[in-house]
Formats: structure tokens, sequence, C-alpha cells
């Protein structure tokens, strides 16, 4: 027999069903998500959270003509069920299938994509002023989570509000958690409006009185008596201070209670907010108990909730584990997150060292600011913050730690794919966008050993450094108890012949392709000397040097962009060097890469040994030993 989510097309046949169906409804998207999710992984925790608060926007309001936006969206899975594409929500995070974050390309309903967290009120008040500007009357909803209020740009929102448009809605969805638990004074704050004792009888008086009295008019006279105790209870509700009327807390999985209210607020002529709270991961026991680790995983039993070992340790916890033996080395050393302690691996930290870790919330900008004023005052801060997050923290690496050659520690996780998060999530440009700023140095590791060395060497450099890993395990290659410095600018030499015709220069996870690659030539007769080349600034010149004289092609590998990467550093060195040996580069194109399998998404775009011995042909022809040879699957065009 059919569900009725199967027979769910559009939000329109919601519309249709009654409140015991809609709760039915609830319950069987709880089921796809769990069954779904434990094959796919993703964001389980937080869409378990908003399933009732999504239907209820859904049987309110009219998507696409009215606009939903979700802070980060990764929350947006009921949203894409209940929009036209639960038959293809088995694919979510699959090569070719459906995105996990919002996105305008996939569906029409999607009015702004995002995988950041802090855009959606920004983004929210920008399409309500182009609304009044164009004379429409359409709803702009904005659904952030209590985490998002960590976010400075979520701030400079609010500051604007009330000031540029006439309205908008604000939904707080506060589940006290956002990756982990959420820190800070608003955290606090909005934990004083939830638990005061006060406020929590004249609410529940409140809600009584609707109950037994009903209609609009009940729910106007019981939110204005409920107004004027509040204002004697909590007489500095800092939204209304920014000109949003509060309203709530109130319960978020309760579709009754959230139906009428958004009735309610969809008649006002003002910004309003409403605080709703609501249970992470509510509907699956194993989500509820471990938010944490329910927030965004892999693949879990569907019955337990458990994920298979690992069996070694990740790049992130490799990095926590020798956080722990630099801070037990010098007292100096203090780690900061911004609300990435689970994913950065610092949780690992914090237990041995917790007056040297610091969570900032969802602040990168302030991270990075704050590690300044650390260092300025003799500390040695690291600050680890995911590649695609650190973006945005772009000015204060420039003007405050950059500009003043203080010595900060960029700790930059995530380097390269995040392969199932996609675009929004993909660490490909860091050393694009660090390498033009003077007195910054930049560090890849090859592996796990590697890593915990360059740690050890940015703890001893006096200015500002970074060093960048990829998401998940590494090689497995032991790491010393004792980790040792590197030379700042040193390259390693892996392998190296006299009858060397081609110079690979790796950078980081791409050294294992490097040697592969030598392999193969090797099979062919020609000779390849392979070096780890460990810095994308500074370049280890007196190396590039040796092998751009004595080979006859030089090929550069990174898990990077290639316009402003590592390929291109060399290039600018060579021409610095007046030296013109062919340079082959091989690594991401100029666009944004979509959400896939690594090995998958290499194939495609041509990072492989395979493809990169085609592209190393035309420079070689004139060996026998290396004849040209028809082309294997896609060749990426010189850059």
């Amino acid at each position: 027999m059919a569900t009725l989510l199967e027979g769910i097309e559009s939000p329109e046949q919601l519309r249709n069903l009654s409140i015991p169906e809609l709760e039915q409804l609830a319950a069987e998207i709880r089921e796809r998500l769990i069954t779904v999710l434990s094959s796919n992984g993703g964001h389980l925790g937080p869409n378990l959270g908003v399933v009732e608060l999504t239907i209820a926007m859904h049987y309110v309001f009219r998507t696409p003509a009215d606009s939903f936006l979700f802070d980060v969206s990764h929350q947006a899975y009921v949203h894409k069920l209940l929009t036209g594409r639960q038959d293809r929500f088995h694919t979510i995070r699959t090569p070719g299938g459906l995105n996990g974050f919002m996105l305008r390309t996939e569906s029409p309903h999607d009015a702004y994509g995002a995988g950041h967290a802090g855009t959606a009120l920004s983004a929210a008040l920008g399409m309500a002023v182009a609304r009044d500007q164009q004379g429409g009357n359409e709803n702009i909803v904005a659904v952030a989570g209590d985490a998002a209020f960590t976010c400075g740009i979520t701030y400079e929102a609010l500051n604007n509000i009330a000031h540029h448009t006439r309205r908008l809605i604000v939904i707080l969805n506060d589940n006290e958690w956002s990756i982990d638990k959420n820190v800070g004074a608003i955290a606090s704050y909005l934990n004083r409006i939830v638990t005061s004792p006060q406020f929590d009888h004249l609410h529940e008086r409140a809600g009584k009185f609707l109950k037994r009295v009903g209609g609009v008019g009940a729910l106007r006279m019981a939110r204005k008596a409920e107004e004027v105790a509040k204002g004697m209870l909590l007489p500095s509700v800092i939204f209304e201070e920014l000109g949003l009327k509060y309203f709530g807390p109130i319960d978020g999985h309760d579709i009754t209670s959230l139906i009428r209210t958004l009735e309610f607020l969809k008649r006002q002529d003002r910004p309003v907010l409403l605080h709703v709270l609501t249970q992470k991961g509510k509907g699956f026991e194993p989500a509820m108990e471990k938010q944490k680790k329910f927030h965004g995983l892999g693949p879990y039993d569907p019955e337990t909730g458990e994920t298979k070992p690992l069996g070694r340790r990740t790049y992130s916890e490799v990095f926590a584990d020798t956080m722990v033996k630099l801070a037990n080395l010098d007292s100096r050393v203090v780690a900061i997150t911004a609300a990435m302690p689970n994913g950065t691996g610092l949780d690992r930290f914090q237990p041995h060292h917790p007056d040297k870790y610091f969570d900032v919330g969802i602040a990168e900008e302030h991270a990075v600011v704050f590690a300044a004023g650390l260092a300025a005052k003799g500390m040695k801060p690291f600050c680890a913050i995911y590649s695609t997050f650190l973006q945005r923290a772009f000015d204060p690496i420039v003007h405050d730690v950059c500009l003043q050659n203080l010595p900060v520690v960029f700790c930059i996780d995530r380097g390269g794919l995040s392969a199932d998060d996609g675009a929004t999530h993909h660490g490909l440009f860091d050393i694009s966008y660090l390498r033009g700023i003077p007195n910054l140095v930049h560090m890849v590791p090859k592996d796990e050993d590697e890593l915990a060395d360059m740690l050890y060497t940015a703890a001893q450099w006096d200015g500002p450094i970074a060093v960048r890993f990829p998401r998940g395990l590494g090689p497995g290659t032991p790491v010393k108890d004792v980790p040792r410095a590197i030379a700042v600018g040193s390259a390693e030499l892996l392998q190296h012949s006299d009858r060397d015709r081609v110079a690979i220069f790796a950078l980081g996870a791409l050294v294992p392709m490097a040697e592969e690659i030598a392999r193969k030539l090797e099979g062919e007769g020609i000779g390849a000397a392979v070096i780890n080349a460990r810095f994308a600034k500074p370049l280890d010149v007196k190396m590039l040097e040796f092998f751009a004289r004595s080979s006859e092609v030089i090929l550069t590998l990174e898990d990077h962009v290639l316009r402003g990467g590592f390929g291109s550093a060399v290039l600018e060195e060579l021409n610095n060097l007046g030296l013109s040996v062919p340079v082959v580069r091989v690594g991401w194109p100029d666009n944004f890469i979509e959400h896939g399998k690594v090995d998958l998404l290499r194939a495609k775009y041509g990072i492989t040994a395979d493809a990169a011995i085609e592209r190393l042909r035309p420079y070689l022809a004139a060996s026998e030993a290396l004849p040209v040879a028809p082309s294997a699957g896609r060749i990426v065009p010189k850059q």
C-alpha cells in the first residue's frame, strides 16, 4: 500500500491532509530519512529535528511563489521530499543525484543555494527588499538555527532588517546544537528565555487559553497578554530591540501550533521572529543520544546507528593528537575552533588541555583576529578551520595576522575534495587565496607522519604559517612518537636517477599518484624523478632549478584548482629563473566541482596517473619507448 509520502508530488497536496495525516506523514518522513541516509550518509540529526516545522511551513506558505531560505541548508532534506523530489531522494549525495544542500539549479523551490552558516538572514533581507521594490506581496521566510546566531553576518543582517523592509519572517530553530553544543552569550541568552519559570508559566497559560477558546481572535488576545507580561519579565529581548517582533518560544514538533502561529505571522505587516524549540535527532534514539555524531555522518546501521570503525586515525585525529603533544611541550600553545570541535578533531585535545582550548562559535573572522591578539601577547595559537570556511576570514588573515607578521598557525582541514558535500565544501582554493599574501608560509604533508612534523615545524616558526591536509584517512603511515622540524621551503626527493626525463613535483595527497606515474613510466623505459614538494610557498627553488635544467618536462600534481595554485607557482618561479622547460599541470579545472566519490571525480576531470601520462606523451614523443597512444578517457586541456 502506498504511503502518504509517496503520494506527495508537490506541496499543494499537503493542504488536503488532516492534522492526524500530517502527523503520519511526519513519521513516514523520519523513516525515509533514517533508511536512505543509512546507505548514503548525510545530515541526519538536523533533518529529523525539522520535520514538523518544514511540513507546517509548506502547509501555510506557497513555494516557489513564497521563498524559503534555510541557513546552511543541510537541514533541507525534508523540504526536498515535499517539493517533488521524494522519488529521487534515494540518490541524495550520490554521483548525479540530489545535492545535500539547497541548490537553485535543482528545483524552483530552492530559492537560495547555501552551504555555509550565517547567510540566510542577509539573503532573505535582500529578497524581501527586491520584493518591496517590485511591488510584490510574497512571503520570505528564513530558517536559522540558534548556532547561526553565533555568526557575525547574522547580526549584521538583524541590524538592518527593520530599517529596510516592512515584511520578513525569521524562524529561529533552537535545538541548542549546531554540530557540537552551542557556546557563547547568545546560547546562554536563549536558554534563559526558555528556562525562565515565570515565562514558562505564562506561556503554558496562554497555550491553554488558545486551546479552550480557539480562533485568530483568541491568538491575538493571548499574544497581547503574553507580550505585556513578557515586557515585565524580559525587558531586553534582543530581537525586539533590533526591530523584529518576537514570538515564542513554541514547540517545534506540534504541527497544530506551528500552523496556527505561521498563519498568524504571515499576515503581520512588520518583520517578525518566531522562536521554535526542536529536538535534534527526534525519532531516532541513537541520533538523540549522540547528537554530535549524527549531525553529519557516513553510512550506519539503521537499527542501531552503529558505524563501521575506520581502523586507523584520520588526518584530523592525527592533528589533534599532535596538538596534545605540542601543548605538553610548550605552554604558549593554544587551539581555536570555530564551532567544529568534532570535525577538526579538537574534541580529542580539549580534555587534555581545557584551559588551552577555545571554541568561538561560527565566527571564522573573529577566530582569526582572536588568534592574532593571542599571538601579539606571546601565545602560539593554532587556528583549526576547514579550507572552505577559512575563505570567510580572508581579510583578517591579510590585515591582522600577515601584515603584522604574527605567529598564527592556520590548520586547514578538508584541503581538497569534501566529496559527498559538493561545491560548497570542497577545499580547492586555499593555495590560491593564501600564497599571494606576504610573510605567509604554506605547507602540505604527504602523509600522517609528515603532518605531525609540519605541525611541530609550525610551532617553531616565528611568523604566519599554514598547514593544509585532506579529509579522512591518509595512506596509513605510522606517526613517530617525537615529531621533527622540517626546513621551511625544502622539498623531499623521493626517487631520482641519472636517466630521468621527467620530474614530477607532487603536493600532499597526490604524492602516491606521482609514484604510480613514475612506476608506469619506468615500465615503458622512461625514467622519472619524484619530488614531494611539501611547500606551496616558499618553493624549493634549488630543487626546481636542478630538475628544470636536467629534465625534458616537469609534471606538477595538486589537489587544488590549477588557476593560482601550486603549478602556477612553479611556472612563476621558472619565469623568474629564465627557464623555459615545458610544464604539464594536473589539478582541478576552473569550475565549481559537483558532489561525488573522489575516485570518480578525479577520473572525470583527468586527475589520474593514466591521464597525466597521456598529457606527457607529446613532450616525449621522440622516444621509441613511449609511442604516442590513442587518448584513454577524458583528458583535461592544458591550462
